[in-house]
């Protein structure tokens, strides 16, 4: 099963209908989000129709769509992909500790392979997490940083756990941006306008290898492919 975080793809903000149905069509199962959902207006009315895009669960009523997805392969094992978002320097959400329990509650026992993509700010958030459900999903990774992180492994109680999966885009940047316009803000404090860069894009993973029967993590490794 493929997963990928698709809150940037739309010129580095938001995401539209065309662009999910691209993603899909390429071979991905479940794409998540994160802050810059809300970005397209045209992707709202979009939810109701495509229930493999989703946004962070712990959105509070009446947000549009839907923050869980029970994905089924080929071969007829389920997993559940769950979104969720934090809240340290993000928006103002409902808790995304508390939104996952009841997640995981009333998720059906025969869905043992549970994923979760938390994406959040700060690393002590992500970390929080990662041990909060260790034995309850199979794996953590967390989003929205774009810089991948070292620390990857499987917990105590089998859950896989990255911290931050990185991005797929070019890294010759500031985190996906032009590197210029980014280095005068610094500089001067004034605003600039942001403009995805183009070139040394990098496709940044974490595969995660599960035992369908216990949901438990077997393996876990961080994967990068180069572009030209």
């Amino acid at each position: 099963m493929v997963i990928a975080n698709g809150e940037n793809s739309a010129a580095g903000f938001g995401i539209t209908p065309g662009i999910t149905q691209d993603l899909l069509s390429y071979g991905v199962d479940v794409i998540t989000t994160g802050n810059h959902i809300w970005d397209k207006k045209d992707i709202i009315p979009y939810f109701q129709h495509q229930p493999r895009l989703l946004r962070p669960a712990n959105y509070p009523e009446p947000a549009v769509g839907s923050g869980v997805f029970i994905h089924e392969t080929p071969t007829g094992e389920k997993c559940a992909v769950i979104n969720i978002q934090g809240r340290v320097y993000m928006a103002n959400t409902d808790c995304p500790f508390r939104k996952v329990d009841g997640i995981l509650a009333a998720l059906p026992a025969e869905v043992k392979v549970r994923f979760v993509d938390f994406h959040a700010e700060v690393t002590s958030e992500k970390i929080a997490m990662g041990w909060y459900l260790d034995g309850r999903v199979s794996a953590m990774v967390g989003t929205h940083t774009h810089i991948p992180t070292a620390d990857t492994r499987i917990l105590p109680g089998g859950t896989a756990y990255q911290t931050d999966c990185g991005m797929t885009g070019p890294y010759d940047s500031v985190i996906g941006v032009e590197k210029e316009p980014i280095i005068r803000k610094f500089l001067s404090g004034q605003p600039v306008k942001m403009e995805a860069a183009k070139n040394t894009v990098e496709l940044h993973s974490v595969v995660v290898d599960v035992d369908d029967a216990t949901g438990k993590a077997i393996s876990v490794r961080r994967h990068v492919v180069y572009g030209d």
